[in-house]
């Protein structure tokens, strides 16, 4: 039996991909567990397999070989139906290109989410929470990027998420406004504790992690746990 507290749990993991004739080893045997609630950061530079392991964890990939475990569910060898609900009740996703829809405004565009889950929070509370209430009729266009991205992040945890799975998420943003983003994923950590998976290629991010793995040639080198967080605030970019 796994501990209760371990979300993941990924054993001998590998994912190839095949692209002209030609096989390509994004991930290599890994082995990792993740608990219940931590803020976890997977750096590495780009091609390293990092974004192919955020897939894997997000069931919107099978590795090649190995298993991957969400508590007691085999995400590897789940249908497609399995994916989606799982997906769709326990996942939050924050991308580097917000994914906003144009013609919906910040407040539809969280409902758009919320109407998948049966216990959602209010659109308004969750733009509330990411400092958006007072953008919730704008549309993506008439927001910066970094208030997109926080629209994005109120529609990922409008769900209730178990976990938030964020990929780049301040990859397309400028130092001021990247910081102020992940200030808002570390206060939504704080208030709800989501299990938070971060993928970055800035090392400066690393150090809001509870864990850092160091990923790169499709495999995680070395895994470090910092003793003392530092709140996004205090970065030194």
């Amino acid at each position: 039996m796994m501990p209760s507290d371990v979300q993941y749990r990924l054993e001998g993991v590998s994912k190839a991909f095949h692209l002209d004739g030609v096989e390509v080893q994004a991930l290599r045997s890994i082995d990792l567990t993740i608990q219940q609630g931590e803020l976890i950061v997977f750096l590495g530079p780009s091609g390293s397999g990092k974004s192919t392991l955020l897939n894997l964890l997000g069931g919107l990939d099978r590795p090649s070989s190995g298993m991957v475990y969400y508590g007691a569910m085999d995400l590897s060898n789940a249908d497609d139906r399995t994916l989606t609900r799982f997906r769709r009740e326990k996942l939050g996703f924050v991308f580097q290109s917000y994914n906003l829809a144009s013609s919906l405004t910040a407040a539809e565009n969280v409902r758009l989410a919320t109407d998948l889950v049966s216990d959602p929070l209010p659109a308004d509370q969750a733009l509330r929470l990411v400092g958006m209430q007072d953008r919730t009729n704008h549309f993506p266009s008439q927001l910066s990027g970094g208030e997109q991205q926080r629209v994005a992040i109120a529609r990922a945890i409008a769900k209730r998420p178990e976990v938030l799975l964020c990929d780049e998420p301040t990859g397309a943003l400028d130092i001021q406004t990247g910081i102020r983003v992940l200030s808002v994923i570390q206060q939504i950590h704080h208030e709800f504790r989501p299990t938070v998976v971060i993928i970055t290629h800035n090392s400066v991010i690393g150090k809001i992690a509870d864990r850092v793995c160091y990923v790169s040639d499709g495999r995680v080198n070395r895994i470090e746990t910092n003793q003392e967080q530092l709140s996004a605030s205090e970065l030194q970019w």
